[in-house]
């Protein structure tokens, strides 16, 4: 047999499984998944989505072959009702002991039956704090044309729609239409100022200073200020979205029972703390929180002061009225 066709087998032989994990940009750490593959003998393909919506249309076109994928709270919701998630097996992931009571309180899905919280963060503002003397902790940041060309907004429906509602005093969750048009019109002036709507280049933008001002996840925004001291991490003090993203197990997934083992080493508790802190969100399993750094958790994009808390709120699941916000979006994305 020739070298070449016994270096594939023994490739094949190797990597008897592949686990596919589609997930967001950034979102595990290398060495934890090079942990995974070497103690299950397997490789793990990572795909990446920008957001919850563009995840969701493509399973709604068909897509198959994933074998865990970690969506936001409310889109889980959505794709429960849809038929698209399988039933998880408690009996094969002994750490879900580990998951904080507090965050499964906030979550749809309390009993873990098909999804597993994996990080609980934030959307939030970056500055160049040698660039911008005066920043504010506030959205009304966006208004200031003096930076115009040098921001950026999340070009994600109701993160930025959510952010123009808390400036204005309201819920991120509202469905009474005056309050997402006024909405609509404080992200059409914001639009004026910003360079365009992104949800990846920002984080090498205020790494650069070619974008002075950001909105952005909190994990993302950590990431960069580790790197560069010149980020500044700012949480309005009119509150943020919250998000709890989770992981799940398609009902087309080919790998249920590698994706059960995934899931389970994730939350054991010296890998959680390990991926805690290479990625930058808060991640809530109890026993790993004891294992990471104090000056972690007490950075501003990881542990939120109980009266800021208390004005943020979770991105709900809309039902039919999620059409009002489409509808403001595509005005707000047509406006000039």
């Amino acid at each position: 047999m020739k070298p070449l066709a016994l270096l594939f087998l023994f490739a094949a032989s190797v990597y008897a499984q592949t686990l596919h994990l589609y997930t967001w940009a950034d979102y595990i750490s290398p060495d934890v998944v090079r942990k995974f593959e070497q103690q299950h003998g397997c490789k793990v393909v990572i795909d990446t989505f920008d957001s919850n919506e563009s995840m969701f249309a493509k399973f709604k076109a068909g897509a198959t072959g994933y074998d865990v994928v970690v969506p936001t709270a409310y889109m889980i919701q959505v794709m429960h009702v849809q038929g698209m998630l399988a039933e998880l097996d408690h009996a094969k992931l002994p750490n879900l002991k580990n998951i904080d009571p507090a965050v499964l309180a906030k979550v749809t899905d309390k009993t873990m039956a098909h999804s597993v919280p994996y990080t609980f963060a934030f959307a939030a503002i970056a500055v160049r704090k040698d660039k911008i003397k005066d920043a504010e902790a506030s959205w009304t940041m966006f208004d200031r044309s003096a930076l115009a060309g040098r921001v950026t907004l999340l070009d994600d429906m109701r993160e930025s729609i959510g952010a123009a509602l808390k400036s204005l005093g309201h819920s991120l969750n509202t469905r009474d239409d005056a309050l997402l048009a006024a909405a609509r019109d404080v992200l059409i002036r914001w639009k004026k100022n910003i360079a365009r709507f992104d949800n990846e280049g920002y984080k090498a933008g205020i790494d650069s200073a070619e974008f002075q001002l950001v909105h952005g996840y909190s994990g993302d925004l950590f990431q960069v200020q580790l790197e560069n001291p010149k980020v500044e991490i700012l949480i309005p003090r009119e509150g943020v979205t919250i998000g709890c993203d989770e992981m799940v197990i398609p009902k087309t997934a080919k790998q249920a029972e590698l994706a059960h083992a995934f899931i389970n080493f994730v939350l054991d508790p010296p890998i959680a703390a390990e991926n805690m802190e290479w990625m930058g969100y808060y991640c809530p399993n109890i026993p790993a929180l004891e294992k990471v750094s104090p000056e972690f958790l007490k950075n501003p994009a990881i542990t939120i002061p109980a009266e800021l808390m208390a004005k943020c709120e979770v991105i709900e699941d809309l039902g039919p009225d999620l059409a009002k916000y489409s509808k403001i979006w595509d005005q707000v994305k047509a406006a000039q």
